[in-house]
Parts: C-alpha cells; sequence; structure tokens
C-alpha cells in the first residue's frame, strides 16, 4: 500500500498479525466451527459466542484444586506465613513484608503469600489447612473469595488494597475464629 505524503512520520496501521491478543493460529474445533453458517443475530450475540463451552463448575474446581495444592505445598505453621513465588520478578519485599504485618495472622490461622510478581495472593486457612479458605487477591483489581469445604460462600471486590486489607482482618475473624466455625457447625447441624 503506498503511503501519502501526509501520512510521513506516522505508524503504520496495526493489522491482525501484529495484534498481540489476537489469536492467529487457532484450533482445529475453531476452523470446523468457522466453517458452519451462522444465522445473524442480535447486536453483541458474537461476544456472547467466545463464552460456549466454558464450564464455570470446572473453573471453580481448578481454582479450589490449585488453593488447596499451594497451602498443602507450601506448608504454612498456625499463625504463621509460608511463601510461594510464581514469578520472574517478585513483588517487592518490603511491600510484602507491610502486607503480613497488616494482616497480622491469629493464632488458629496460616498464609501463604502467593507471588505472581504484579498481584499477590494471600491464602488464609485455619485447621485442617485446606477446609477452610480465604483468598484475597491484591493487583490491578482487589477481590476477595471464601471457600467452606469447598463450597464457594462469599466474594468482594474492593476499591484499593488499603480497604481490602482492613477487612480482611473481620474477615479472618468470621470465618477462621474457633466460635465463629463453632457457630456455623451448630447451625449447620439444625439445618
Amino acid at each position: 500500500m503506498a503511503r501519502r505524503a501526509s501520512d510521513a512520520g506516522r505508524a503504520p496501521e496495526p493489522t491482525v498479525a501484529n495484534r498481540w491478543w489476537v489469536d492467529v493460529g487457532g484450533r482445529e474445533r475453531d476452523r470446523e466451527q468457522a466453517k458452519v453458517r451462522r444465522p445473524a443475530g442480535p447486536v453483541g450475540s458474537r461476544f456472547f459466542e467466545s463464552a460456549a463451552g466454558f464450564d464455570q463448575e470446572r473453573a471453580r474446581e481448578r481454582l479450589t484444586d490449585d488453593n488447596q495444592r499451594l497451602i498443602l505445598a507450601a506448608d504454612p505453621p498456625l499463625g504463621g506465613w509460608a511463601y510461594v513465588g510464581l514469578a520472574d520478578n517478585p513483588f517487592p519485599e518490603r511491600e510484602l513484608d507491610r502486607i503480613k504485618r497488616l494482616v497480622n495472622l491469629p493464632e488458629y490461622a496460616r498464609g501463604v503469600v502467593v507471588d505472581c510478581g504484579r498481584t499477590v495472593r494471600l491464602l488464609i486457612t485455619g485447621t485442617p489447612p485446606g477446609d477452610r479458605v480465604l483468598d484475597l487477591t491484591l493487583g490491578e483489581t482487589v477481590s476477595f473469595d471464601c471457600w467452606v469445604q469447598q463450597e464457594w460462600v462469599e466474594e468482594a471486590v474492593f476499591p484499593d488494597a488499603e480497604r481490602a486489607l482492613r477487612a480482611f482482618q473481620k474477615l479472618i475473624r468470621k470465618y477462621l475464629a474457633p466460635e465463629s466455625i463453632a457457630l456455623h457447625e451448630s447451625v449447620v447441624a439444625r439445618a
């Protein structure tokens, strides 16, 4: 394509081949699906096709399995932390120490810091390890998830890490304090 004089100094228009978010390789199934002619649908219907075949239950199971594996492999002591580094460029150590001081694990909890580089996940559990798992993700999006006996029971999104860390102290007591567990088990037994 010939360039006009007014285009001098401008970067060339991007093509599909140089957009990193476009998967140009494709899989055999994708090629087969592309051959099938689909009727035109409402605006945006192509967007929802991207989630076709997504199994939310399987994704949830994988996440809880990954959390279990991380906790068991790290084997944190009661009242203490273990560290799992998953990134080539780790999160700053001073900031990790500050986060651990802010969380201040009680004697009935054990924690794993999962260092993903730009994101840090705090996995907190009690005894037995993995029976109740609190997962606080500190990154671009700050979120909290809780599983009790591999059942997802709560999630929350926070505007920033500081608010999440303050709320996390209360969530640890809510889900891991011995009196909270005893109350939960008595309610379940009556149900």
